[in-house]
């Protein structure tokens, strides 16, 4: 859902590109969004042939709500760091995130 709202409408395979979640495990996850409609697919205008995936306005009002949970339990866990400390330690997740994503050292060339 982050991702559609960042980016805006998108097929399955430019979803699955942009997450890193493998197509096949994308369709089952959009499957279930579009059941309790947070997202809408849709036949693509561009391309018949596939659909497009948008963010419905129940969506965007579930990612908001979201956001404000998360902000809340970041809050209260890093209650004991300073406002530098916390960005050092994002940074610190970040470059490890980085390091172990899409196909780095620990990964296959298949992204396995």
């Amino acid at each position: 859902m982050v991702a559609l709202e960042e980016s805006g409408p998108a097929s399955q395979a430019a979803l699955s590109d942009r997450t890193g979640i493998h197509r096949s495990d994308l369709v089952a996850v959009i499957n279930e969004l579009a059941e309790r409609e947070p997202v809408e697919r849709a036949p693509d205008p561009e391309d018949r042939r596939r659909n497009a995936i948008t963010l419905t306005p129940l969506g965007r009002r579930r990612l908001r709500r979201l956001e404000q949970i998360l902000d809340t339990a970041q809050d209260e866990l890093l209650a004991p760091l300073s406002a530098a400390e916390r960005e050092q330690l994002t940074r610190l997740l970040g470059r490890i995130v980085e390091h172990h994503a899409y196909g780095g050292p620990a990964m296959g060339p298949d992204g396995q």
